[in-house]
């Protein structure tokens, strides 16, 4: 389990981005930026708690990308069980710490983060499983459609830009969790483990 740890970085690249993420929900909570709206008349909001997530994805698909062949090769430790534990731990973790911002800061836009981190961490998993390269691009490429393209008028997302819904939107809440739980069960059969 040691050299696992080690050969997915889980200390020096799983804990330390979720750190970084913890911090950012805390001081970026409130704030947001304004992009022109490619199908809307007027400009687009989107808040930084929108983008944050993408630490979360980046440094969980990273650490997944990393393998030591020789040992994981003639390991006969259920692998795939550790990757699917790692991605489940690092992802709720960081949505807990976001839902935790959200409760003490009085801040929709923290809970937003905690829901999206879900989703698009199953999207990431999700599209690891089609193809190794796709996992990283796939939550940029969602958040970044969507906030370009996401609103129907101002304010009002269209129902597929799930990351721009308010955060009690329960049927959104559920899609997450559901995206989420597929990713991690796209996880087990992604080219990481051949033998699963």
């Amino acid at each position: 389990m040691i050299w696992w740890c080690k050969g997915r970085r889980v200390t020096t690249v799983v804990v330390p981005g979720l750190l970084a993420f913890v911090l950012l929900a805390a001081l970026a909570h409130g704030d947001s930026v304004t992009l022109p709206g490619l199908l809307t008349p007027g400009d687009n909001l989107l808040f930084l708690m929108h983008l944050t997530p993408l630490i979360v994805t980046g440094v969980l698909g990273h650490s997944l990308a990393q393998r030591l062949p020789e040992a994981e090769d003639l390991s006969a430790r259920p692998l795939p069980r550790y990757d699917i534990a790692l991605a489940f731990l690092t992802a709720t973790a960081a949505a807990s710490a976001a839902a935790l911002v959200g409760a003490l800061g009085d801040s929709p836009t923290a809970f937003e983060a905690a829901r999206n981190t879900l989703f698009l961490t199953g999207l990431m998993l999700t599209a690891g499983a089609v193809h190794p390269q796709a996992a990283v691009v796939a939550p940029v490429a969602w958040v970044f459609i969507a906030a370009f393209v996401g609103y129907r008028d101002v304010r009002r997302p269209w129902p597929w830009a799930v990351t721009l819904h308010p955060a009690g939107y329960l049927p959104t809440f559920l899609l997450c969790v559901a995206v989420f739980l597929c990713g991690l069960a796209a996880l087990r059969h992604t080219r990481r483990h051949p033998t699963a």
